[in-house]
């Protein structure tokens, strides 16, 4: 026991965190680009595994099976965990998948920024905030055309939607994911603050 924490409970959060891990490490930007037979992914544009910088090699599909991907790993993640044990373990998967996109150790950790896989756990875990989130980010993309700064606004609207609808935990877990993908896109944030961030529609 650990502060009041048992073995058990400690090694099934480990367990389950790992798993989701794993899930989350799959790139599927990488595979995708290289089955299709494309420039290796993290040699172009901003280098970055996510559908936004498979769009950059032109091939739209491949963006949105990226996306795709990068979204269901960690829904499947989550509710894997959800059916077979319980919530609690859910949300360590949920979380190891986040961690597993952002460090992926088939990439020696260097991965994408999350907003994919932040969404497919929240598709898992609740999806009507993983809509709610969909909603906000479409509407300051359109009013705007900046994808970061949609992804930004909704994400921080997040966890406080969690804890209206009563997901406390969720609210929480989600708090802390929000930050973490604040911090992966500061370089994002700091040339939304210069005004030159790239706009939907053209090559950033």
């Amino acid at each position: 026991m650990i502060n009041g924490v048992e073995w058990p409970l400690l090694a099934s959060l480990a367990a389950t965190f790992l798993f989701g891990y794993l899930c989350g490490s799959i790139p599927f930007g990488v595979i995708l680009t290289r089955l299709a037979g494309t420039q290796d992914l993290r040699g172009i544009g901003s280098g970055n595994i996510g559908a936004t910088n498979v769009l950059r090699t032109g091939r739209k599909a491949l963006a949105a099976a990226t996306l795709l991907g990068d979204m269901l790993k960690g829904t499947a993640a989550v509710l894997v965990v959800l059916c077979l044990f319980n919530r609690n373990l859910a949300l360590a998967a949920g979380l190891g998948a986040f961690i597993g996109h952002l460090f992926p150790v088939w990439l020696r950790f260097k991965g994408g920024k999350g907003v994919a896989t932040y969404i497919g756990v929240l598709l898992g875990l609740a999806w009507p905030i993983a809509l709610a989130f969909c909603g906000i980010w479409l509407a300051v993309a359109a009013a705007t055309r900046y994808s970061s700064l949609a992804a930004l606004i909704a994400s921080l609207a997040t966890p406080p939607l969690l804890w209206t609808v009563g997901s406390s935990r969720e609210a929480v877990m989600f708090v802390v994911l929000t930050l973490v993908l604040w911090i992966t896109h500061r370089d994002n944030i700091a040339r939304l603050v210069r005004g030159t961030e790239g706009k939907i529609g053209r090559n950033a």
